[in-house]
């Protein structure tokens, strides 16, 4: 499937997601409820799970979720074991990233909810940097520490994640000139992760195969590298599964 097959939708536009994210922002506030999983828990899971298998915790990498919404994934990480100074999440909409920061509070924040009378917090979860950027673009925001081989050097990230943020681009307008957004994005991803970096995309909106074909190509310079698996499901005589989770290496 394109990216130009796909219908535009709200879904597409950074107005829909800047009134998501202020309901939830908003909701936060009142009652504490932190917001939508994309794609549930379960895809939170198996992407942590294959980043322990295929990333150590040691040395610390630096991860970067493009489209972090409200962190979940990465507050997930950090309590997986990752550095949290090492994390970095980025969103367009800037009520996602306040919210993703104020979980992030809430979240390092000792509370007495464990039933047994001991204060207990996630450790570091308040030192993630959340940011607002437009990933198709902006330049991604340093975190401190970071060793680059010039002022321009942006191939920084050992680990790059993506739950759904592709998904949603390709549901946006072409520009002017007939452009899908969701055509550059492939490269901006393969010049963000490090020479032996690692890109984990989830996605519901492209196969396999698909995904294979639009990131591992010498415009981005990603090799496929491995998967997750989904369970599978028949309709009609075909099989298939409701997400596709694939992994890339830069060469």
């Amino acid at each position: 499937m394109s990216s130009s097959d796909l219908l535009p939708s709200k879904l597409g536009t950074k107005q829909h997601w800047d009134e998501v994210y202020s309901t939830e922002l908003a909701n936060f506030a009142d009652i504490g409820d932190e917001g939508e999983v994309w794609f549930g828990e379960d895809s939170v899971e198996k992407m942590v799970d294959w980043a322990l298998e295929n990333v150590p915790t040691d040395p610390a990498p630096y991860i970067l979720e493009v489209g972090a919404g409200n962190g979940n994934l990465l507050f997930a990480l950090c309590e997986a074991g990752y550095a949290p100074e090492q994390i970095c999440g980025v969103d367009y909409s800037e009520d996602a990233v306040k919210l993703a920061r104020a979980i992030a509070q809430a979240k390092a924040t000792p509370s007495e909810d464990n039933g047994e009378g001991e204060e207990t917090a996630a450790t570091g979860t308040d030192k993630i940097t959340f940011a607002t950027c437009d990933f198709l673009r902006d330049e991604v925001p340093r975190l401190d520490g970071m060793a680059a081989a010039s002022a321009t050097d942006v191939a920084l990230w050992g680990l790059v994640l993506d739950k759904g943020t592709f998904d949603a681009i390709a549901l946006a307008e072409k520009d002017a000139q007939g452009r899908a957004p969701a055509d550059g994005y492939p490269a901006r991803i393969g010049r963000v992760v490090k020479p032996g970096g690692l890109f984990l995309i989830t996605s519901c909106n492209f196969t396999e195969d698909e995904l294979r074909a639009k990131f591992a190509n010498d415009d981005t310079g990603l090799q496929y590298h491995s998967r997750i698996s989904w369970p599978t499901f028949s309709f009609g005589g075909h099989s298939g599964n409701v997400y596709s989770s694939v992994a890339f290496q830069k060469a």
